[in-house]
């Protein structure tokens, strides 16, 4: 029996933001073909806004016959700080004991975005994790990146699912994005990131701080509570020989002296699962190294 050539289904990688959005309203309107399901990962700390936002695209949804599927492996915050959790590392910003500079590596879109999607495509075509999927069968996942990142389309790394990109496809770029949502009273769709994303700008930690002073308070506390080491590192005895931080100043996040940003980075992209605008970086990391006293933070290349 020859292997099908047609896709077992239809999805949208759905990250609540502006490219996405518009490509769900899209196919809600008939501009491009239908979504058999669109599917949000969810890490748990997404700004109330998004949800708030996610709930109104799940009735826009349903009223054209798509679901809006929410699935997650739990809450990113609270996984870190819980010592009876493995720790999916976040992109912090570290400062070694003799004044190293360096970056955690970023575990966590893995950990929480594209896993729980993965599983969820191996599930809707009937083959869980360990079964094999026959060779052949797949899934579309339509992922928004639009012209002005086009340098971030690639392809899946999983035989099961092949990406494609409606925004290229129509060579829509960002700003066309954000004035065709305004035109359908999507205006307000917000940036989708954690919380507490190491990636955030100074003018978005700024916006967070002066409009949402509950969820700046939470990162606060987050970026305390995180000062030396992961949780379960600290329970078994291991706490970390420097200190790691949410800005980039790599001081307390409620001294962090925030700095006029440009107008681009104003409006910088949220984080996808396959849309991180950070995926590239070559940002030094830091190795976080065991030398039976503690952890340690070195920089290296």
């Amino acid at each position: 029996m020859s292997a099908p050539t047609e896709p077992s289904g239809r999805y949208l990688s759905l990250g609540a933001g502006i490219q996405s959005t518009t490509c769900l309203l899209l196919a809600i309107q008939g501009k491009i073909p239908p979504f058999d399901a669109t599917i949000f990962a969810d890490t748990g700390w997404e700004p109330a806004a998004v949800y708030t936002h996610l709930d109104r695209l799940e009735r826009l949804a349903a009223a054209a016959g798509i679901p809006v599927v929410r699935v997650g492996v739990g809450d990113i915050r609270v996984d870190a700080l819980d010592p009876a959790h493995r720790f999916a590392s976040m992109p912090l910003f570290t400062l070694g004991p003799n004044g190293e500079h360096g970056m955690a590596r970023r575990q966590c879109t893995a950990e929480y975005k594209i896993k729980p999607i993965k599983a969820e495509v191996r599930r809707r075509l009937g083959y869980p994790y360990p079964q094999r999927i026959p060779a052949g069968v797949f899934v579309e996942m339509a992922i928004g990146i639009s012209v002005d990142e086009v340098h971030r389309a690639r392809d899946a790394d999983v035989a099961y699912m092949r990406n494609t990109f409606p925004l290229l496809d129509l060579g829509w770029r960002r700003s066309d994005c954000v004035t065709y949502l305004a035109e359908h009273g999507l205006g307000s769709t917000p940036r989708s990131a954690c919380i507490g994303c190491p990636y955030h700008t100074d003018a978005e930690w700024a916006r967070l701080r002066e409009q949402n002073p509950a969820e700046w308070a939470d990162a606060v506390a987050f970026d305390a509570a995180i000062r030396h080491g992961s949780a379960r590192a600290n329970a078994d005895g291991h706490p970390l020989r420097g200190q790691f931080f949410l800005h980039r100043q790599r001081v307390p996040l409620d001294v962090v002296r925030l700095r006029p940003q440009s107008a681009e980075e104003a409006d910088a992209p949220g984080c996808g699962p396959w849309t991180c605008p950070h995926a590239n970086e070559q940002a030094p990391v830091a190795a976080i190294e065991a030398d039976g006293a503690g952890l340690s933070v070195r920089e290296v290349a």
